[in-house]
Order: C-alpha cells, then sequence, then structure tokens
C-alpha cells in the first residue's frame, strides 16, 4: 500500500522526497545512512524528517493492520456491507475507525441486549420516531426502551465525535487526595496536586506525568470531564426531532446515555491521548538531553588517573591507560598523609595526564584533597565528572565480562576515567534510562521511550563515528547496518587477524555481505590505511570520484586533503552526475577539508566555588559556577558543588522570552548563576541566569 500521499500531506513533505524516503526505508537503510549517503533521493531530509517518516510509516502499517483485523470481524457476523467497507477502507483516523467498528465489537450482555430480549427493541424504535400520539407501555417497559435507545447513542459516531469536540475545548482535570494517604510522609511531594481544577490541554507534560505517577501510587484520585450541559445539549440537537410525549422519553435516554456510557468511554480516550502527548513531550526532552550528554567533550586517548570519591570506605582508584586498559587500582582516603603520598606516586610512576573525578558523595572533599596534594602544578588536569548510571554498568553484564576478576567498585572507577576519555564508547554500554538526563522515565510508555533512545544512540555514533580497531562491541552494536551479533564478528576478527588495514577488508567479516557494507562502511574509520578515505566520512562508493578528482589535478589524495588551493580549484559542477548531486559533492569537500575531525568539543577544566561546600554555606544574591546536569521543559538543574542541584526555571534563563531550554544551554555547559531563593527544609535551590 502506498502511504506516500498520506504522509506528505501530515509532515507536508512533498510527496517525490517522502516517496523516495519510503522506499530506501523498504530496502532496510538506515535513517543515519539515508541522512548522509541519499541526499539526492531524499531531497537533502535531515535524519529528523526521516525518522518522522519513518514513525509516521510504522503508524499507518499499523492502522492497515487493525482495519484488516475489523474488516475480518464484521464480515465474519455476515454485517459487512459496501458502504461500511468503503468508510473503513477510507479512514486513516483510529478515533473514526473504532467509531465504525464500536456497533460490531463483542461485548459482555448489556442492559440493551436484556431489553431485546424481552421483545423491547420495536418500542424503542417506535419512540425514536418520536411520532405524535399517545404512548402505551409500562414503566418498565419504557426502562428497557430507554436502555436500548440509550446504547443506539453512544454507539452512533456523530454523537461521539460531537462529544469529544466538547471536550477538547472543556475538558478538565480535576484531583483530590485519597483519604488516609494525603498525610503520609511520602505523600508531601505530591501536595501540590491535592486540590487541582486545571484545562486539560494547559497542564504541561512534565506536571501532568508528576500527577498520573501521585494517582499511580495512590496518593491522588483524577477525573477528567467536560462541560456535561453543552455535551448533552450537542447530543439532543443530533436526536431530538420533535416536542411530544416520545421526545421526552428519548431525551431521558440521552441523558442517561451521556453520564453512564459515553462520558466515561471518551473521558477515558481523552486520558490516554493527553497521557501519551506527555509521554511524547517527555521522551523528546529525554532524547535531547541524551544526545547532547553524548557528543560531550571527550579528553581523549590520555594516561588516566580515576577516583570514585567515598568517606567511610575510601576511594576506588584506577589507573588507565591510553587506550582505557586498567592498570593498577587501589583505594586512597581523603586527608590522609600515606594516600597523598600514592597519588604523588601513581602520578609519577604512570605518568598520568589527567585525574577523573566522580561527581557523587564526597566529590568535592575528594577534588579539594587532590588539587592540595598536587600543589600549583598545572598537570595532570582535574576534572568533575558525571558518574549518572556508573554504578549499573558495574553490576551489569557487560561490566563482569571486561573485568570478571574486578569488583564492582573498581569498575565503577574505570567507567568513570573513561568517560572522560570518551564520554560516547563508555555511555554506549549502559541502558539510556540509568543515565540520569531525563524526567519520569520510568512513568512513560516504555517501548517508545527505548525506541526513541535507540535511535538517538544510533544517530550519535554514527555522527561523530568509529575507529573500527579500537571500537567496542557495545560500540559497534549502533554503526548503521551492523547490530548486536555482526559487532561480536567485527570483534572476532579483530582479535583473529589482527587491525584491519582497509575498509575493503570489512567485507571478509563472515556474514557482512553487501548490503551491510553499504550501510556501515561510511560510519567506520581505520587510521593506519593506505587509503586516506579510510579515515574519513566519505563512502567507498565515492572514492572513484575522488580520485577522479586528484587525476584531473595531477596530484594524490593527500594533496587533496592538505592543500586548500587545490581543492578551491575544483569545479563541483563537473562532477555531478545522475547519481551524485551537489549535496554529496559538498559533503565530500568538507570531508577532504577536515578528514577524521572529532566533531565533539574540547574539554575544559572546572572549578566550584572553594567557599561552598553544603547548602548551608549558600546565601540568597551568592553568584557561583557551575554546571548543568539536567534539562526538562520547565528549566534546567544546576551542580553548584553543594550535593544539591539548583533549578533555573525557564522565565530565568534568559532576559528574552524562550519556549525551549535548549535555546540557551546545553547539557554540561558550564555557566554563571546566582541564589534567588532557598528552601533547606524542603532542600530546594532556586537560580537565576539574569545576573
Amino acid at each position: 500500500m502506498d502511504f506516500s500521499s498520506l504522509i506528505s500531506r501530515q509532515l507536508n513533505i512533498p510527496a517525490r522526497q517522502t516517496a523516495a524516503t519510503l522506499t530506501l526505508l523498504d530496502e532496510k537503510a538506515t535513517i543515519p545512512f539515508i541522512a548522509r549517503y541519499r541526499k539526492e533521493k531524499t531531497g537533502g531530509l535531515n535524519e529528523v524528517q526521516i525518522a518522522e517518516i519513518n514513525d509516521w510509516y510504522n503508524r499507518l502499517k499499523d492502522i492497515a493492520d487493525r482495519k484488516q483485523t475489523i474488516l475480518n470481524t464484521i464480515e465474519g457476523q455476515g454485517k459487512l456491507t459496501e458502504q461500511l467497507k468503503e468508510r473503513i477502507a477510507s479512514t486513516w483516523d483510529n478515533n473514526e475507525l473504532e467509531d465504525l467498528y464500536l456497533p460490531y465489537k463483542p461485548h459482555k450482555k448489556t442492559r440493551a441486549d436484556i431489553a431485546r430480549e424481552k421483545g423491547l427493541e420495536p418500542l424503542a424504535n417506535d419512540i425514536l420516531l418520536q411520532q405524535s400520539g399517545s404512548l402505551k407501555a409500562s414503566d418498565e417497559q419504557l426502562q428497557g426502551a430507554r436502555d436500548i435507545i440509550a446504547e443506539v447513542v453512544s454507539l452512533d459516531e456523530r454523537v461521539r465525535q460531537a462529544v469529544r469536540r466538547e471536550f477538547t475545548y472543556t475538558a478538565a482535570m480535576t484531583t483530590k487526595p485519597v483519604k488516609g494517604k494525603a498525610d503520609t510522609p511520602e505523600a508531601q511531594q505530591y501536595r501540590d496536586y491535592f486540590s487541582l481544577n486545571e484545562p486539560l490541554h494547559s497542564i504541561p507534560a512534565h506536571r501532568l506525568l508528576a500527577i498520573r505517577r501521585a494517582e499511580k501510587e495512590g496518593f491522588i484520585s483524577t477525573t477528567i470531564a467536560a462541560d456535561e450541559q453543552k455535551s448533552i445539549d450537542k447530543i439532543r440537537r443530533i436526536y431530538i426531532k420533535s416536542n411530544n410525549t416520545r421526545s421526552e422519553q428519548v431525551g431521558i435516554a440521552i441523558e442517561d446515555s451521556y453520564k453512564r456510557l459515553i462520558r466515561s468511554s471518551i473521558a477515558n480516550e481523552f486520558a490516554a491521548s493527553s497521557k501519551q502527548k506527555a509521554d511524547e513531550e517527555s521522551i523528546r526532552v529525554f532524547a535531547s538531553n541524551l544526545k547532547q550528554l553524548l557528543l560531550d567533550a571527550p579528553l581523549g586517548q590520555k594516561r588516566i588517573l580515576a577516583l570514585d570519591p567515598g568517606y567511610r570506605t575510601g576511594c576506588k582508584l584506577a589507573i588507565l591507560n591510553e587506550n582505557g586498559d586498567l592498570l593498577a587500582h587501589d583505594v586512597v582516603y581523603i586527608r590522609m598523609k600515606d594516600s597523598a603520598d600514592k597519588i604523588v606516586k601513581y602520578v609519577k610512576d604512570y605518568r598520568i595526564e589527567a585525574i577523573a573525578i566522580g561527581n557523587g558523595t564526597a566529590s568535592r572533599e575528594c577534588e579539594e584533597f587532590v588539587r592540595l596534594t598536587l600543589g600549583d602544578q598545572q598537570e595532570p588536569a582535574v576534572f568533575v565528572v558525571s558518574e549518572n548510571g556508573a554504578s549499573v554498568y558495574s553490576a551489569s553484564d557487560i561490566g563482569r565480562q571486561e573485568f570478571p576478576d574486578e569488583d564492582v567498585t573498581v569498575r565503577g572507577a574505570v567507567s568513570i576515567g573513561r568517560r572522560l576519555m570518551d564520554p560516547l564508547a563508555e555511555l554506549v554500554k549502559i541502558d539510556p534510562k540509568s543515565i540520569g538526563v531525563g524526567q519520569y522515565q520510568h512513568d512513560v510508555d516504555q517501548t517508545m521511550l527505548k525506541n526513541a533512545l535507540q535511535q538517538t544512540v544510533e544517530s550519535v555514533v554514527n555522527y561523530v563515528g568509529v575507529d573500527v580497531n579500537t571500537a567496542s562491541p557495545y560500540l559497534l552494536t549502533y554503526i548503521s547496518g551492523v547490530g548486536p551479533a555482526l559487532a561480536q564478528q567485527i570483534v572476532k576478527y579483530r582479535g583473529e587477524n589482527g587491525s584491519f588495514h582497509s575498509r575493503q577488508e570489512l567485507k571478509k567479516v563472515p556474514k557482512l555481505g553487501a548490503k551491510t557494507f553499504e550501510q556501515a562502511s561510511g560510519f567506520l574509520r581505520i587510521t593506519n590505511s593506505a587509503n586516506p578515505l579510510d579515515n574519513s566520512a566519505v563512502h567507498p562508493e565515492r572514492y572513484e570520484l575522488v580520485e577522479r578528482m586528484a587525476k584531473d589535478f595531477h596530484c594524490s589524495i593527500e594533496d587533496l586533503m592538505t592543500r586548500s588551493d587545490l581543492r578551491r580549484q575544483i569545479d563541483l559542477d563537473k562532477y555531478i552526475s545522475d547519481e551524485v548531486g551537489m549535496p554529496t559533492l559538498l559533503d565530500i569537500m568538507h570531508e577532504l577539508e577536515k578528514p577524521s575531525r572529532d566533531p565533539r568539543e574540547q574539554r575544559q577544566v572546572f572549578h566550584f566555588d572553594e567557599n561552598v561546600h553544603t547548602i548551608d554555606d549558600l546565601k540568597v544574591g551568592m553568584e557561583l559556577p557551575g554546571i548543568i546536569t539536567n534539562i526538562a521543559s520547565f528549566g534546567a538543574f544546576v551542580d553548584i558543588g553543594v550535593h544539591k542541584d539548583g533549578l533555573i526555571h525557564i522565565s530565568q534563563m534568559s532576559n528574552r522570552r524562550i519556549s525551549n531550554p535548549n535555546e540557551v544551554v546545553r547539557l554540561h555547559e558550564q555557566v554563571r548563576v546566582k541564589i534567588t531563593d532557598i528552601d533547606i527544609p524542603r532542600q530546594r535551590i532556586t537560580l537565576t541566569m539574569k545576573l
């Protein structure tokens, strides 16, 4: 089935570009590959647009499957008319589809079914006609007839659409505390939601998810309702045709239908749709934060002394070489002379180039101890590193596989050190939900979250590129077209045959076929290859074109990479063909200019204010340095070195009006903030960037 026109209209992307993208997706091309190497076919669509097309494609395929199930069910009942079949075939709206199916949907016995068994359907039909004249029936018979009418009304798609429209405009969420639980200490974090009455469409995603969590944990109950009288009046306008005895009975049935059958059904729809929107917004924020975290600046291949801080049990120390291999480990204690001597000796003996300190408990004290121990010397530089998820890695199967003979404390210190060297390579080993850069990640749709985060990691890994001779199987897993099984095959081949010497050698890896080579090779780097293009983002399918450029200028490919005067002379129009357009040629020229360049920024040293260690040291009006640790739709959290992050509300992030904190800050950015409020009992610190 061709979905391109439907998706094109929905996303406002030209049908030709949409159709070309769908063709590539059907051919099992990955989103990073399509965005990077098939720009001519897609008209230059970026990864976000291609992902949206893919999402809608999957959504429409699900609706198509649902349609077929519905058609089969109704046909099995012998009730499928050509008109109904056509209506089902023509709709792509889930609500409309389910409304069409509702009268035929299998259900438990209802009051209307019981009334029909008593032979009251003719009476109900007579009343619905609303003709004048006497109505001879007992109260019991009238009640049964009204039950039938109420069900007919509730199944009418016109009625359901009318009520949905009313809910869209007037639905409000009301909350109240659950008796016996509101006064418990656990409930106090939700006290802002004990008495809420707010239009549903205006409740921000983070607040709706907090309300849902409070409800799930049993502290509050919630109700979603629209204007009842307006809703009933809308139904009356559809059904009431006269002003007589029968019309009066229809009116009673309508009110019963709304209160007993329709209201809760539509309310449930809006509860689900509002939750889905909140999930999507929360996941979008989470994915954005994860992307920034994965793109965090690497220090590069350095000899690292890593410290996982601690008080009672000491600081776990790990020594890593340039490749992240563990050389030695130990335990040191803050402010102890023999521990200071140990650090000095390790720094000297292993020629340490940088020190990584985890940002958890005792981080500040550990950092000060190390700086005091090293004195005024500039080297090695000291960095505080986020340790979110390090404990998860330490206890994971991956951690045990990498260090089967070491305990979790050593693995944690190693992870901290490796994060300084290359955050991306280390963080791919951890479930993104455990990295700590999202909100309410356990409350949102888990399948949607997993897919979004998987896509984010894949996007970043392919954007940065991977050295195939040093990458772990966990990093290789995310390369376009590879996956876990083939990643293990690549590492196994590397172990048995030594380093890869060219991209073409990748074809010798078992089960790495032509399609996978096409999808993956452009994102895999080989640093010491005889062909310098193997250490660039130029795809092997375009090597011949670059060789032709070099031949035309009587030079080598290395000359094109090192000499800007040669590159400036290239007339790109000369190399345009049916397969290669200007977008690809511009990408090639950019890559020749900066081959194998890491697109991430360089790591910067940071220091907290030396006079601030705990929340008790803070005063309103203080200006302090800080690091952005998390970004939400309503603002950003900042570590100012007191073991409790402060919050900058979005309204305090800039003197201009902004709609998204990412317009102003990014994750792990160094910022300067001012304290505007301190709530010590609730451990809340309020900050502003308006200095």
